[in-house]
Parts: C-alpha cells; structure tokens; sequence
C-alpha cells in the first residue's frame, strides 16, 4: 500500500477513536453507495446521524486537510447519504437529524492534531 494510503488509514482509524471517545457508535466506515460514492465514517449519538470525511496530510504546506473537501466530494457525499438512508429506512427513527462532518488530521512530527468540524456544511 502506498504512504499516502497508509496515512489515511492511519487517519481515519485515530477519526474513529476520537468519535467513540466522545460518544458516538459507529455505524459504518467505508461505506460505498451504488453510484460508487465513498462515505468515510458513518457514526451516531442521539438522534444525530454524523456523516464524516476524513482528510489526512503529513503537512500544511498546501492548506489545512478541510479545504481539500471540493463541492463535487459534497455532492457525492450527499447523493451517497441518500442511498444509505434509503437502504436502512427501516433502522432509523423520523426525528433523526443528519449532519455532515469533517474530522481534520494534521501530523506534528510524531504526533497528530484532530479537529472536528461538526456541520462543515449543508446539503441544500
């Protein structure tokens, strides 16, 4: 597997740890829709459906790991949602609330800063 590869593995493993520790279950990680949209991390808590992509980077140089979250990921997120909310219908209540995150990874030398950007944007 090639370093960036094993970096966003690596990324999305410490998103998923961060999001148990502050509650949330994890409903699924990886998740591809029949249009072949990719879903990073689905994960719950209350009635909040938290729909996650992760961005990992080595460094800023280029800009934080938020800003590489392009409108056309957006749409391919939103669209991937639907498919999933409309798979699982039945396992979720009226009330739910979706929200769409985006957990951003920096490495500092040896270690690595977590930000969590709750409602990075909207799907309207």
């Amino acid at each position: 597997m090639a370093e960036h590869n094993d970096l966003g593995k690596l990324g999305e493993d410490l998103a998923t740890e961060h999001l148990e520790k502050q509650g949330y279950t994890i409903l699924d990680r990886n998740w591809i829709s029949p249009q072949k949209a990719e879903i990073d991390i689905i994960a719950q808590k209350d009635a909040v459906l938290a729909i996650v992509e992760v961005k990992t980077r080595s460094n800023l140089d280029f800009g934080s790991p938020q800003d590489f979250v392009k409108q056309k990921k957006i749409q391919l997120l939103i669209k991937a949602v639907n498919a999933y909310i409309n798979d699982r219908e039945k396992d979720f209540k009226d009330d739910l609330e979706i929200r769409f995150d985006i957990i951003a990874i920096h490495k500092n030398e040896e270690s690595f800063a977590i930000e969590h950007l709750t409602d990075a944007f909207y799907h309207f």
